[in-house]
């Protein structure tokens, strides 16, 4: 542990720092709009933005690395996504602001891409899981950490973004100040989307509709919290909590499915998330604290099914697919992320903030239902043959979706014997 601290130490912390600030930005950003007057529909279109330009970027950064190279990749990224926090606080206008979190969110995607990338070359088999681990506690820690920045200065105000903008630049220090050489970038093999569903569905629908899920978390959770009257001080804590949920449960629920039929699991989660969101519509208005407790079980049931529909995936197909795969994991997930909160801001336009966990329920129990519809269609991989459920945050690009694939092919060489389905 203290030799793989001592090589990715510096690329850690820089994550860190780039999530504290990439997590305030999101509930600023969100939080300020509602403040200036944009209705809730304007403001999930801006949230939605976001999320477009990650996919764009998750796209387009590997072939920009490819001529000019990793350094000055992060650098150019991390320069313009600091600069770009600033405008918002000088032009108030909601073409404008989805313009730049378009960009936002170009440049979070590319700056995930060159710092995993180097995770995963300073990784070995034995410490590739311990890695992955690592890096997802630390980036969603601080993206829970990040909630309660919003509350060191009025969010009407221009200091917030000003902090967001060091924090970003912040991060910039330590990955260029490393002694650790940049790594050799392969982007993962192709493999399409049909090809993938045919071998999972519901690994792809799963992933998709937990991306409308979380998508609308992330961009209308403070929103919601804001229309139900919480004080700035609780919905920076209501947005913290789903975040330490997350990470408090991805790892009991993860280790739950590697001992049994993995469907089953996704099923009884996401049916526990969609009871959970209609507690939340109960308990709205009624109790405050009722609507911190469903804030942390929301987060840890729905965080981990990103998890689970990854390793499902990966239980249908042979290890020479899993890496191939990786890429459109991340679109299907980016697909329902970026469809997330304009269709939640939608249902809240016309029901009110309640319509918010109506729409979480409803994401929900449609996954549960195509679970459900699966486990009739073909019979569950044997317990033996299933790989194991390694926990990663929802905002990795493909390279480290690579990373969870080569450490369940890397674990299942150590634990399992070849599978009739490997070897065929």
């Amino acid at each position: 542990m203290n030799v793989m601290l001592k090589t990715t130490g510096a690329l850690l912390l820089s994550m860190g720092l780039l999530m504290l600030g990439n997590g305030l930005q999101g509930s600023l950003i969100g939080l300020r709009a509602s403040l200036e007057g944009f209705s809730t529909q304007v403001t999930g279109l801006l949230m939605t933005g976001y999320f477009i330009g990650f996919l764009a970027g998750s796209t387009l950064t590997p072939r920009i690395m490819a001529q000019v190279g990793h350094i000055r990749v992060f650098a150019a990224l991390a320069s313009l996504a600091s600069s770009i926090v600033l405008i918002h606080s000088v032009f108030i206008d909601p073409w404008l602001w989805f313009g730049m979190r378009l960009v936002s969110g170009f440049c979070v995607a590319g700056l995930f891409i060159v710092a995993e990338s180097w995770l995963n070359d300073s990784a070995s088999n034995a410490t590739r899981g311990q890695l992955l681990s690592l890096y997802m506690v630390i980036t969603t820690g601080a993206m829970a950490c990040s909630q309660l920045l919003l509350n060191l200065a009025d969010p009407h105000s221009f200091e917030l973004f000003v902090l967001i903008s060091v924090l970003v630049s912040l991060a910039l220090l330590p990955i260029l100040l490393s002694a650790t050489p940049a790594p050799s970038f392969a982007a993962p093999e192709y493999m399409s989307l049909l090809q993938l569903y045919r071998s999972s569905p519901l690994g792809i629908i799963g992933c998709m509709g937990t991306g409308m899920s979380i998508g609308a978390m992330l961009g209308m959770g403070v929103i919601y919290a804001q229309q139900m009257g919480l004080p700035l001080s609780q919905i920076s804590v209501f947005m913290g909590l789903v975040f330490i949920g997350g990470v408090a449960l991805q790892w009991p629920i993860g280790r739950l499915s590697d001992k049994h039929d993995r469907r089953s699991v996704i099923f009884v989660v996401t049916c526990l998330a969609a009871v959970t969101s209609l507690a939340a519509v109960a308990l709205a208005g009624v109790s405050a604290t009722g609507q911190l407790v469903v804030a942390f079980l929301f987060g840890g049931l729905a965080f981990p099914m990103y998890s689970l529909c990854v390793a499902h995936t990966n239980d249908a197909l042979e290890p020479r697919q899993m890496v191939a795969a990786s890429s459109n994991l991340v679109m299907a997930f980016g697909i329902g992320a970026a469809i997330g909160p304009s269709l939640a801001a939608a249902i809240m336009g016309g029901m009110g903030p309640d319509g918010f966990f109506w729409y979480l329920g409803g994401v929900h129990t449609a996954i549960g239902l195509f679970a459900l519809y699966r486990m009739t269609r073909r019979s569950a991989v044997p317990l033996d043959e299933q790989g194991l459920c390694v926990p990663i945050g929802t905002a990795a690009s493909q390279v480290a979706m690579a990373m969870v694939q080569e450490t369940t092919v890397g674990q299942a060489d150590d634990v399992l014997t070849p599978s009739p389905r490997a070897e065929t």
